[in-house]
């Protein structure tokens, strides 16, 4: 029997809040800073949520992947690629990978 699952981060619920913050890097509050995400070929204008050195938080109503890659193209960064972490409640965070 071949089951094919997709993770899409509603396999992994999150039952208890975070009580530690175990990420090394600080993030920064992106305000209403927007971004447009390379997703499957097509273009989507996201809003940030936050950033750091090593990822970013934004907005996206849509579902992709855990593990799929995307670029997001950043006003003081340029075009970046990056890898889909984790997606939650419209939300999706994701880790660069330059």
């Amino acid at each position: 029997m071949n089951h094919k699952q997709i993770l899409d981060g509603s396999m992994i619920p999150r039952t208890v809040k975070r009580m530690f913050d175990e990420r090394l890097e600080s993030r920064h509050d992106a305000g209403s800073q927007t971004a447009v995400m390379g997703l499957r070929g097509e273009s989507h204008v996201v809003r940030l949520i936050n950033i750091s050195d090593n990822g970013a938080m934004v907005i996206y109503p849509g579902m992709p992947h855990i593990g799929e890659q995307v670029t997001l193209q950043l006003l003081d960064m340029g075009e970046v690629t990056a890898v889909v972490r984790w997606v939650r409640d419209g939300r999706i965070g994701v880790n660069f990978a330059d």
